[in-house]
């Protein structure tokens, strides 16, 4: 897992779709000032890192979710990802819009999704949780045994983690933020001294004592 965690961490860190500048933060859209810009839709435009980040996915679902019979996508950017993943797996998908549509059917769950069936949410990035839970409180009100959320990359934020454990849902993550900082100073996109910074700001995003430290 260590070793398709840090090859994960070098993917991104080279397509720039996870990218570190402590020393000039980015804003999100939350007003809170962050160290790192993440950008997973990046996989999809980078051949090389796409297969591994999809092969990557059905690897953590055969292991920790040998059950799953359908894997459902995040909308938007967990919905290629579901739907490269099950093509390998040969299994089928489908996804939840963030809303219920106002014409036709009004479907928020779009595919066919059975009442008991195991399913396996595929996102692409968690931070605080809020948005991956509410898709699996929408498959769960239409019966669904939602197993679990594979992702590509997570913070590991404290507020996260604790939103998962209260829904008592299980994700499992291609990579995360400390292997990603750990790897970005091994190859030199950031300096060793800066990672403390980085491991401040992911223990406590609204503590902003970090960017002067």
């Amino acid at each position: 897992m260590e070793a398709l965690q840090k090859k994960i961490a070098k993917d991104l860190l080279e397509i720039k779709a996870v990218f570190f500048r402590p020393e000039k933060p980015f804003i999100w859209a939350s007003g809170i000032k962050s160290p790192v810009y993440c950008d997973n839709r990046l996989t999809l435009t980078a051949p090389a890192v796409r297969t591994d980040v999809e092969e990557g996915l059905a690897s953590l679902i055969r292991e920790y979710y040998p059950q799953a019979e359908v894997l459902m996508g995040t909308s938007t950017a967990g919905i290629a990802h579901a739907a490269i993943t099950a093509h390998l797996m040969g299994l089928p998908m489908g996804y939840v819009r963030s809303g219920a549509k106002d014409h036709g059917r009004g479907n928020q769950i779009e595919g066919r999704l059975e009442a008991g069936e195991k399913v396996v949410v595929v996102e692409d990035l968690i931070s605080t949780g809020g948005s991956v839970l509410e898709v699996v409180e929408v498959l769960r009100a239409a019966g669904a045994d939602v197993l679990g959320i594979v992702s590509i990359f997570t913070y590991g934020m404290k507020k996260g983690l604790e939103r998962l454990a209260e829904a008592q849902v299980k994700n499992v993550s291609l990579t995360n933020f400390d292997v990603i900082a750990e790897v970005a100073a091994e190859c030199g996109y950031i300096k060793d001294a800066d990672i403390a910074r980085l491991i401040a700001f992911r223990d406590n995003p609204q503590d902003e004592s970090w960017i002067h430290s």
